[in-house]
């Protein structure tokens, strides 16, 4: 009777532990379901609903030309490979993995957002953190984007890979890639959110980069002493190391899908505490009190009065806040690399390419620091609403902080002047156009953006990436129109007389920044009560 009962009680306790774990399955199974609602709510009820639409519809139409694109990489790549002799179709396609792999992981950056930056209104609810962690990992790896190359993919096997190899080579050229795109998913969330901690962490995509291209060093030239490129790097050695991945498909072996596949579950098991980890981080942290030995009072803008404050809390909001900070550094060192690009490489010297990069150093500051113009004073809107024309005196040391960053891109443009590639007429040209025309169209966006950005919170803010109709517009604008019209002016005009308008334009807005700010400041007192809402909202 003893054994009768023990046996009955042991069936019993299975049963119930079957049962628990069947409800932990299916509780997981609606939290995944309701997450899913919750980010597709969150998506209806943002703050630049309206504004964002017309974004989306700006989008669909850059990924019509995206896949035309594609569409043309895959007639291009198919009638290249069908003419090749010296390797197949399926490894002519893995030689280009390190292209693909850079171009996609480049790409990610504009689009998408790492799992710690959306799971602020979740970690203090009674969820589990790692199942919203998972979630939203898994919700990126089955996310359409990783299915892009596709576009090209397909097109390309059935032109070049399907009447030579069959079917089943079509299909594992598709598995393969489709795990390529899945590592490259999880080691841009990796990156992303460790480049959030220090910029030094750019070091690790820098590395694997220049580990992804070390098949084709010619080391034996290397270490004698020739650095020229095309002697030291051989790009038949390094398509010929990748190709290797094609030669494993189409005869049918396993090798290069568990190589993929083990590198996936890798990165998971990498990203996946690291975002955890992350966000508990952020969640649990306790502000310190840092004492600044030598505090730098900026007592010389005093003179200046109001504006001069505004200016001093312009300087320190830039250098001494995370975000401002980390955004100030990335974009002074763009700037650098874009100059010396300039200087040592002769690959732009054309007459058009002279007139964007030109352009493009004096604009590119301007854009990072005033697309979201703003966005930092959102967080104590209220503050400044209290005294009359504080907006106004904020607009105003805000235009003035930006023209003196020019003096950044204008000193290092003076090494194309000294060698010769430039001329001074022209950087003096593109500079005061930069502080007139282009600062005048980015200071319009202080009247639509409504959105906080967080000074020092990087990865539970609410405001994520979401950008509205006018800043994308403003942005293209900015960095296209400008060298457009330098180049039609310099055909109909000549050189002298193009460079002679875009001053007097620049000057133009420069003289009459105190009533196009003041109109600025006039519609934004007009919409004062719907931004400080949008504001209060995103913080």
């Amino acid at each position: 009777m003893g054994i009768f009962s023990k046996k009955e009680h042991s069936k019993s306790a299975s049963i119930s532990l079957k049962k628990e774990e069947k409800n932990a399955k299916n509780s997981r199974l609606w939290l995944f379901k309701a997450l899913r609602h919750h980010r597709k709510l969150a998506e209806k009820r943002m703050i630049d609903l309206e504004k964002n639409k017309v974004a989306k519809y700006i989008m669909y139409f850059m990924t019509g030309l995206v896949v035309v694109y594609l569409l043309m990489f895959a007639v291009s790549f198919a009638m290249a490979a069908n003419s090749m002799r010296t390797m197949s179709s399926v490894e002519f396609l893995c030689c280009l993995i390190p292209f693909i792999v850079l171009l996609d992981f480049c790409i990610r950056f504009m689009a998408q957002q790492t799992p710690s930056q959306i799971i602020k209104p979740y970690v203090l609810l009674p969820v589990p953190k790692y199942t919203c962690i998972d979630f939203f990992i898994g919700g990126q790896m089955i996310n359409w984007s990783n299915l892009t190359w596709f576009i090209m993919i397909i097109p390309y096997c059935l032109m070049s890979v399907l009447f030579s190899y069959g079917f089943w080579a079509c299909i594992g050229l598709l598995l393969f890639f489709w795990l390529l795109e899945l590592c490259i998913s999880q080691f841009y969330l990796i990156v992303r959110t460790l480049i959030t901690d220090t910029l030094l962490w750019w070091i690790l995509p820098i590395g694997v980069a220049i580990l992804g291209i070390l098949p084709g060093v010619k080391w034996a030239e290397l270490f004698a002493g020739n650095f020229k490129l095309l002697k030291i790097f051989d790009f038949e050695d390094m398509f010929r190391f990748y190709g290797q991945a094609g030669t494993g498909i189409e005869t049918g072996q396993v090798w290069p899908y568990l190589m993929m596949l083990a590198l996936l579950i890798a990165l998971i098991c990498i990203n996946r505490p690291l975002q955890y980890s992350h966000v508990m981080k952020e969640v649990a942290r306790v502000e310190k009190a840092t004492v600044i030995k030598n505090p730098s009072n900026m007592k010389f803008l005093d003179r200046l009065g109001e504006i001069g404050l505004f200016l001093g809390l312009e300087f320190k909001t830039a250098f001494r806040n995370k975000n401002p900070r980390k955004q100030t550094i990335t974009g002074i060192v763009l700037i650098v690399m874009l100059s010396l690009i300039t200087i040592f490489t002769d690959a732009y010297d054309s007459a058009y390419m002279r007139n964007f990069w030109c352009i493009y150093d004096f604009a590119l500051f301007g854009i990072f620091g005033l697309v979201k113009v703003m966005a930092n004073e959102g967080n104590y809107i209220d503050g400044l609403m209290v005294r009359k024309e504080n907006i106004l005196q904020i607009l105003k040391a805000k235009y003035y902080f930006q023209c003196l960053i020019l003096i950044l891109p204008f000193t290092l443009c003076m090494a194309p002047v000294i060698s010769g590639k430039w001329s001074i007429f022209m950087v003096l040209a593109c500079g005061i156009f930069t502080a007139g025309f282009q600062f005048f169209l980015l200071f319009q966006l202080a009247v639509i953006n409504r959105s906080s950005q967080p000074l020092n919170t990087k990865f539970i803010s609410k405001n994520g990436m979401e950008n509205n109709k006018w800043q994308f517009i403003i942005e293209m604008i900015c960095m296209f129109v400008p060298v457009a019209l330098l180049t039609l002016l310099q055909a109909t005009l000549g050189v002298t007389w193009a460079y002679v308008t875009m001053i007097v334009i620049g000057i133009g807005f420069i003289a009459t920044h105190n009533i196009w700010l003041r109109n600025i400041y006039n519609r934004f007192m007009r919409k004062r009560y719907e931004n400080m809402e949008g504001f209060r909202a995103t913080r």
